[in-house]
Parts: structure tokens; sequence; C-alpha cells
């Protein structure tokens, strides 16, 4: 078939004016009647590679998939793009089952999805049906190798016996040598060509952070993203419930997701997040698997994964619309041990294990972390990307023998006995209630580390702990101990290496203004929004309306017509003529409305107003009812204005014994980012305003 009848194809009915890397390759392979094996990364385009020949052939394509969700997800998308197209499985009604076997054997339909375990609803019509072609997605499932192993696509061998003479395509996005040589070897597959498309997303960034306070970050992380969708994958169920129970009482609207809960609640949850009702899902790890959801702008691990093949297919669920999306990682030792026990009790623990280590390495490079998955996955490039942590902020190192003796020697002083936090605010010589509690401002090396801030202290003693020198006892309590290693720096004069610490500074206002822009400005949100208006009416997901990169390039090209909405990559005949006409419309209003509506006002800084208010001696009740705006409002202006620095004095709204009171409770609720932990720690006996102060001054007296 020529060239230029397969971009015909692709555009009339997908919209697309030309394919991805190795689409059109294999497209032509599988035309030719080759078994194809296709590695091809999430995001890069693997459903095209069976639903373009599937309207090409002239019987029907078979597509194995392992979730419902993803079969209802393509079912969709086809059908918006006016391709005829069912799924059969489990949670169908016999009726729904047999009336789609009668339209196949009418060849009503050119593509049926069915999961391995319900192949056995279409034996019996086999002899009545020309298949044409049989995709086998998420193909990594059939090798006890891979990271997702799944015992229902061992039998899927026989399909190859059952039709010789139709081609058969493998698809996955993950799989190292071993597990495509078992792909080939399960499936029965004919001299296939294999085909390994880049694995380098380019449009992904990657960053890895110690896991200190990860639930502030997440919610400072969320905060900054209003109306983005992500994925927080957490190691355990516990985890995704009282994560998402955090982020919900911050006002960020979560879910959890995990296998233990009930069937018509992870349905409904996973319908919220396709749909754009639910922003955040907290879960674990086998949710998106079965999501074709275009628009998730990020992705983040609130543990370590087991493997690489694992990790690199979770984040490839962010940004598959070929928009910029962010990934983080956040790692901790607790993590790794676990993941060693979980290992080692299971099947091929060696390879498990082995796998672990890797994932672990990655972690803790400090080299280009792309270069690192590229090569896990055989692709060896020379230049780093400039889009990971790394890249961004390459690591300086220095002597930092001087630095790692007082912080042991801190950790000596103190017996081993106190968790991360004492420790860096008794090198720091903190004046707070529970060091003069405890008397440790007595001891010899008390301040050693004055000169040094609160952060830097901490992410050295984490280098530490990386390096070995030191270890969290997570069993007791978090106590950070000595290793055997550490007598070489202390006592043996060995050297130790240290990297210089880079903050993060982000610029409240810029993140505010951001905020403001993306919910109230922008023609992308008012397209968003219509989008998410249609897709409602039509009980679709979003993202099979548009994706995000097709709203973006209508922001940017604000076509007017319908020749300019049709040049639009990503919108083909059928979509021109369902919602050309009530997008362009929204654009055009767009255009008229900037010219006559004025710029609204700048907001004027309100914390300077609060406090010079408080500095001419007005009570917060008397700023409140001034201002307009609640006493809770005005404490924490108050408690946030005290913590940058400004002259305020805290003792008229908390004391001394409550500061020490809170420091306490600091500890034992293992840092806790909300308030109400502490108020139930004090069975509501300590406002929430006194609460707001009294950790205000144990922030700012690090």
């Amino acid at each position: 078939m020529t060239s230029e009848i397969l971009h015909a194809k692709l555009k009339e009915n997908f919209g697309f004016e030309k394919f991805r890397p190795n689409q059109e390759t294999i497209i032509n392979t599988i035309l030719s009647g080759q078994d194809t094996l296709a590695i091809m990364p999430t995001g890069g385009g693997k459903s095209i590679c069976f639903q373009l020949p599937a309207l090409v052939l002239p019987g029907i394509t078979i597509v194995i998939s392992p979730l419902i969700a993803l079969m209802k997800d393509q079912v969709d998308s086809l059908k918006t793009n006016g391709i005829n197209a069912c799924y059969i499985n489990s949670s169908q009604s016999s009726e729904e089952q047999q009336f789609y076997i009668d339209n196949l054997k009418s060849n009503t339909f050119k593509l049926v999805y069915i999961a391995p375990e319900s192949l056995s609803y279409l034996d019996a019509i086999f002899n009545e049906l020309t298949v044409s072609l049989i995709a086998i997605d998420e193909a990594h499932c059939i090798s006890s190798w891979g990271h997702d192993f799944r015992p229902a696509y061992t039998n899927l061998g026989y399909l190859k016996s059952r039709f010789p003479s139709t081609p058969v395509l493998a698809l996955t996005a993950t799989a190292d040598k071993a597990t495509r040589t078992d792909i080939i070897k399960q499936l029965k597959l004919i001299n296939p060509k294999t085909f390994v498309a880049s694995f380098d997303r380019k449009n992904l960034s990657l960053e890895v952070r110690p896991a200190l306070d990860r639930v502030k970050q997440i919610i400072d992380f969320v905060e900054n993203k209003p109306n983005e969708s992500g994925i927080i994958y957490c190691l355990s169920r516990k985890t995704t419930e009282e994560l998402a129970d955090k982020l919900q009482k911050n006002g960020i609207k979560a879910k959890a997701y995990h296998a233990g809960l009930e069937n018509k609640l992870r349905a409904k949850t996973q319908d919220e997040f396709i749909n754009d009702d639910c922003q955040v899902v907290c879960a674990t790890i086998a949710f998106g698997m079965g999501i074709d959801k275009s628009n998730v702008r990020w992705v983040i691990h609130y543990n370590l994964p087991k493997n690489i093949e694992g990790y690199y297919q979770e984040i490839g669920r962010a940004g598959r619309d070929g928009l910029p999306a962010e990934t983080v990682l956040f790692e901790s030792y607790a993590d790794v041990i676990q993941l060693q026990k979980f290992a080692s009790e299971g099947l091929n623990s060696d390879v498990q294990l082995a796998k672990l280590e890797r994932m672990k390495q990655y972690a803790d490079a400090l080299s280009c972390r792309r270069k690192i998955l590229l090569s896990y996955f055989g692709e060896l490039v020379k230049e780093n990307c400039g889009n990971c942590d790394i890249c961004k902020n390459p690591p300086t190192f220095f002597d930092g023998t001087i630095l790692a003796q007082k912080a042991l020697s801190a950790i000596s002083r103190l017996q081993e006995s106190e968790p991360l936090a004492v420790i860096v605010d008794f090198l720091r010589g903190s004046r707070n209630a529970y060091i003069y509690e405890k008397n440790y401002q007595s001891l010899k090396t008390y301040g050693i580390g004055a000169d040094i801030s609160w952060y830097d202290w901490n992410q050295y003693l984490i280098q530490l702990i990386n390096l070995g020198y030191c270890e969290i006892a997570f069993h007791q309590h978090n106590k950070i101990l000595l290793t055997p290693f550490a007598k070489k720096v202390l006592f043996e004069g060995e050297k130790v290496k240290l990297t210089t610490v880079v903050k993060k500074v982000i610029d409240k206002t810029e993140i505010k203004e951001t905020k403001t822009k993306a919910a109230k400005s922008s023609l992308f949100e008012i397209l968003r929004k219509l989008r998410y208006e249609i897709a409602k009416d039509e009980e679709v997901p979003a993202y099979v309306i548009f994706s995000d990169a097709v709203l973006r390039e209508m922001e940017t090209l604000r076509p007017m017509s319908d020749e300019e909405f049709l040049a639009i990559d990503g919108v083909g005949k059928v979509k021109l003529e369902k919602y050309g006409q009530e997008f362009i419309d929204a654009i055009v209003y767009y255009e008229k409305a900037k010219k006559t509506i004025a710029k609204a006002k700048k907001e004027g800084n309100t914390y300077k107003t609060t406090l010079e208010m408080f500095q001419n001696g007005d009570s917060v009740q008397e700023i409140a009812e001034k201002r307009n705006l609640g006493q809770t409002t005005i404490v924490s202006h108050l408690a946030k204005l005290y913590v940058d620095g400004n002259d305020i004095d805290l003792s008229q709204f908390v004391s001394e014994e409550e500061v020490m009171l809170l420091y306490k409770a600091q500890i034992e609720l293992e840092y806790p980012t909300a308030l109400k932990p502490y108020y139930d720690h004090f069975e509501e006996k300590m406002s929430y305003d006194k609460i707001r102060f009294g950790l205000a001054y144990v922030e700012r007296n690090k």
C-alpha cells in the first residue's frame, strides 16, 4: 500500500499529519503478513500500529487487552473518530455479549477488544470470522521475567496455531532482552520482525528527591499545578488512603485506588480521574496500565519502585500527548528494606533483587538520569538530556570531611538516640524547648555547626546515610545510628566527598500569577472547559474529544474557519464535523473579549497590609473586621510574617511552655504538615491559633 494512502487514512481517521517514528514501517510489515514484535515507550503511539491496519484489512482485528478500562477507553476514542469497534468482557451481560458476537459475524465491527481470560467467548464463532490481524497489547505480561506477569497470557500461543496465516503483532512499552525472547517463544511468532523504538521521552522531566517531609513537598507541588491531572504511586494500600486523605484536607481533589477497595468504588475513582473530575489519584502500581489518558501532566512515586521497567512504564503515563510533563521520585531507605523483603520472597528472587539494586543505583546516581534509563533498555546516547535534576543542577563535590566529622560526632554525643531533625537542631545550636529539656546544650559539640543552615545540614546528613557512614533505625523511631565506617572518618583520617546543596527557590508571586492566569484568563482553560462539557454530554473522557496538545495548538494558532481548524494536528474530518463550530465560536469570542475587557487590577500585597495594621496597634480581630477577612486568615498572615523574619512578638499569643509542648509533639507525630494532628494530640485543649503561632516559633528558631 502506498505511503500516500496510509497518510490520507491517518489524517482522515485520526487527525494526524504524519506518523511517529517506526509507526509506518510497523504498519507496512503487518500489511505484508509478517509477525511483528514492537517495543515502543508509553505514549509512543502503539495503538495506531494496529488500528490503522484494521481499517485497511478486509476482516476483523482482534485486540488482546489486559484491562477493561483500556478496552472501553480505546473503543470510545475509535467511535469518536467514526470507527466501528467494540469490546467483549465479563462486565457485560450475556445479552450484550451476544449482541456484539452477532455483529462480529456480520462484519459490523472492524476491531474487537477482549481480555485473554475472555477469549473463550469467541471460540465458538472463530470459524465464521475473517480474522485479518491479532494484536496482543501489554505483551510483557506473558513472561515471568517481566514486571507484570499475568498467567492467562501464557495460553495465547494457541492463537498462532489456530490462525497460522494471520499476522500477530505483539506490543509492549517495556521489555528487556530476556523478556523479548520469552514473548516471541511463548506466542509462537514465526520469524517476527522486531522494532525497538527510542525510549527517549524528551518531554518528561526526571527528578529524584530525598523522602524528607514528602507529604508537604507533594502538597506544595500539586498546589502549584491547578487543573493538572497527576498520579501518585504508593507501595501500600494504607499509604494510598492516608495520602489521599491528607491531600483532601488541603483542598486537593484526590482519591485512593487499590485492589482492596470495592469494585464499584475503584471503577468510580478511575472514571472520575479519566473524566477530569478528580485531579489526583493516589494508587498502587496496578493503576494506570489500562488508562489511555493523554493529559496526565505529572507522576510522583511516593516510594521507590521495585525495578526500572515498572518505573519507566509508570512515568510514561505522564505527557502521552507530547506536552511537557514532570516526574518526581522520592527515595528512602525504609522503602529499600521493604522491597528487598518482598523481592526475596517472590518469583525469580535473585533476578528481582538485582533489578531492585539497579533501581536504587538510578535513584542514587549523580549523572544524567535519562542516559541511565536509556542504557538499561539498550539505547546508548552520548549527550546529557538537560531535562533531569542532575543536568539542571550538576553536583559540585568538595572535601566534606570536617562536616562529616561534626555530624558523626554529634550523633555519638547524642548516644545514637535521636532522629535526624534533632541532630540538625543540636548541630545548629537551636535554643528550642526539646534541646533544653534534654539538657543537650551542655554537651561538648552543641552548636558546632551553627554557621550552616538547617536545610543544608539535613541534606548533608542524608548524603552521609547514602554513603554508609550512618543509618536510620526505622524500627526505633528513626534514630540515626553510626555504622562501622564512621570510625574511619572519626579516628582514622578517612576523607569524605560531599556534594554542594542546591536549594530550589520557588517564587510565590510567580506561582500565584500562574494560578490566576491558568484559572481565569487563558484560552486553553476556556477550550478545556468546553471540552469537559462536551465530554460529559457524550459520556466519554475529555481527552477523547481532543488531547491537551491539540488544545494547545488551537491556543497558539487561533483557527477561525473550517480550513484552519482542520489544519490542526489531531483534528480529522469526523471531529471537524462534530466539534469544529463550537470550538471556533469559543476562539472568536475569546479574541473579541480580549480586546474589550480591561486587565484586572493587580491584587495588593495582603501580607504587607496586615503587618502594617498590626504594627500600628490593631488586634487580630480588628484587622479581620477592617479588612473583611476571617481571623484565621490574619493569624496565618502573622505566623508567616514571623517565620519570614519580621519583628512580631508571639508571646502574647502562645507561651514558652506551649511552644515546648508543640516541639515535643512535632517529633512524636513525625512532623505533620496539617494542624489537625496537633489539635487531636492535645485532645482539643490547645486552639488552632496557638498551634499555628507555636509552630511558627519552632520553624523560625530551628
